[in-house]
């Protein structure tokens, strides 16, 4: 029994990633062992599981048919064993999550430290980059994402807010001026966040509701938000961020906002996770740890921290 159980939990991975290759890393299996497993399946079951590409597996309508049957068999049983396990362990495993960079590094990070002092026995990965990870097909069991959830496969709680300020340090507003409206941009230096090569917009919004998107001139463009703040604090001039990016900078004064009645609407922070995925019972605990300790800060609330 056992090992149809492991059969079927290799399957299931490999249909949530899409690849052998992606299924064996998942499961801490050799490419070999994944495949082997997978062709004794089918050979025993007399039917093709996987249409097998150089790029993708893709589910036959026996392998879709399949895969329901066998993640509400898994489901059932890993509930049995967990009733059971939760009175008699302590909470054990690894737990993978994602969230952007500076955001993971400041808080998210902080956080699961002080989660696992208080289960010894559980692991985590936290993966940090400011891009879209694929949590089911990379395998994540939780990611902290801002910006609107478009992916109808994710849960979504909300943790807070942030919003997209344009801030420079006092020593360059008293030596340039500082801008009045979105137009005034054109007679200031501005460092110019980079993402995977593309330059970011800046989106306003005027008093009376009309959106402005802009692209400012720079002489000064960098793929490092970090970098881009302390060039703004070195007076190197107007930069736009997240607010929670410079909230102790603004805080303390190294930083002036500015444009404020033009800024966008806030966007949501949220812990995510994918729909189809089962919640372990570590999973569980450590998403309603986050969901507490992150959702209280400051920097995710229209409250200003304390320098």
């Amino acid at each position: 029994m056992l090992d149809r159980l492991g059969e079927l939990e290799v399957f299931l991975a490999i249909a949530e990633a899409g690849s052998l290759s992606q299924a064996a890393i998942r499961l801490r299996k050799s490419l070999a062992a994944v495949s082997r497993i997978l062709g004794e399946l089918e050979e025993r079951l007399g039917v093709v599981l996987v249409d097998r590409t150089t790029r993708r597996c893709v589910l036959t309508a026996e392998g879709r048919q399949l895969a329901i049957e066998a993640e509400s068999l898994l489901s059932r049983y890993q509930d049995m064993v967990g009733a059971t396990a939760d009175e008699v362990m302590a909470p054990r495993g690894t737990i993978r999550l994602t969230a952007p960079l500076v955001f993971g590094r400041e808080y998210v990070a902080p956080a699961l430290s002080s989660f696992l002092a208080t289960y010894p026995l559980l692991s985590a990965e936290l993966e940090l980059a400011d891009r879209i990870i694929d949590l089911r097909y990379d395998g994540f069991d939780l990611g902290v994402r801002i910006g609107a959830i478009e992916d109808d496969s994710l849960v979504a709680r909300r943790l807070g807010h942030v919003g997209r300020v344009i801030v420079a340090s006092r020593e360059y507003l008293a030596a340039a001026g500082t801008p009045a409206t979105p137009a005034d941009l054109v007679d200031h230096e501005i460092v110019q966040q980079i993402n995977n090569g593309e330059v970011d917009l800046w989106r306003l919004v005027e008093p009376d509701g009309k959106r402005i998107t802009l692209r400012p001139s720079s002489r000064f463009l960098v793929n490092s938000a970090d970098a881009a703040i302390n060039a703004a604090k070195a007076g190197r001039g107007l930069v736009r961020v997240l607010s929670y990016q410079v909230s102790d900078a603004l805080a303390c004064g190294e930083l002036v906002r500015v444009l404020t009645g033009f800024e966008p609407p806030k966007v949501p922070v949220s812990l995510v996770w994918p729909e189809s995925k089962k919640f372990t019972r570590r999973v569980r605990l450590l998403s309603d740890f986050l969901l507490a300790e992150l959702g209280r800060l400051p920097v995710l609330t229209d409250v200003a921290p304390r320098c």
